[in-house]
């Protein structure tokens, strides 16, 4: 664990269950895939999240995360716990009031991790030093968060979300081939945002595309859908459905 080496998944939990816990425990199995690392069977797993839950208060909304690691390194034992946090009312303040964002370059070309499998892109491990980094790098900034920019200047992904955004009818985001992280959250907004009367799809985009965008959002399990205000000191669109999207995913404001 000293190294990073092992996985992880945040589910949001409310009324007291882990949302999407098949969809996040799929995507834990592609991850430490790509690690070499085994992992407890599905059925262990889904024990261990209901026992977290089952000592959760329901009506407090709650983020349940799961680690695997390699274990100790004399041993090699896989290691696996689970803890619950409360949600912080910073997530809610951003979902009720959105977030500006800076850009920061990523220093790999847009297809470089996909023809990399050792980058691991697209794998969710416990290596998040540079995505905290990055953070406190835009809280110093005045930034409640940062995109990050391919090499050839294309937007990719946040530290800890996913980039979407609404131009004529048709909601987008990053295509996987980018190597970013496939959210959960953003694959079960893209799958229902047809009630909407919206269409879906997947294209790379530049940072100044965005400012002609009808409404720019990242996504992730626990903050939901947030509005993103600025980016690089431009304002963009203040989208008026994001109180729609909010409640198709069954966030709370």
């Amino acid at each position: 664990m000293q190294r990073g080496d092992g996985v992880f998944e945040t589910t949001h939990v409310r009324g007291g269950q882990p949302w999407l816990l098949d969809e996040h425990l799929d995507r834990m199995a592609r991850s430490a895939e790509r690690l070499d690392l085994d992992v407890p069977a599905r059925p262990a797993l889904v024990e261990l999240a209901g026992q977290a839950c089952a000592a959760w208060p329901a009506d407090t909304e709650g983020a349940l995360k799961i680690v695997v690691t390699r274990g100790p390194e004399d041993t090699g034992e896989t290691t696996c716990f689970a803890t619950i946090t409360a949600v912080p009312d910073s997530t809610r303040k951003a979902r009720r009031d959105g977030v500006k964002l800076g850009t920061l370059s990523l220093g790999v070309a847009a297809g470089t991790r996909s023809a990399a499998p050792w980058l691991l892109g697209g794998a969710k491990t416990l290596s998040y030093a540079m995505n905290m980094a990055c953070q406190r790098w835009a809280a110093a900034a005045g930034l409640d968060d940062v995109l990050w920019v391919s090499s050839d200047g294309y937007l990719l992904e946040a530290p800890t979300a996913t980039l979407v955004w609404l131009e004529h009818g048709t909601l987008y985001t990053v295509p996987d081939s980018t190597g970013i992280l496939s959210g959960t959250t953003v694959r079960y907004l893209l799958d229902h945002v047809g009630t909407l009367g919206w269409h879906t799809a997947k294209r790379m985009v530049r940072p100044t595309e965005l400012e002609g965008a009808s409404g720019v959002w990242l996504t992730s399990s626990v903050r939901g859908i947030i509005a993103v205000r600025e980016l690089d000191g431009v304002k963009l669109a203040d989208p008026p459905q994001t109180d729609t999207l909010r409640e198709l995913l069954g966030y709370p404001a």
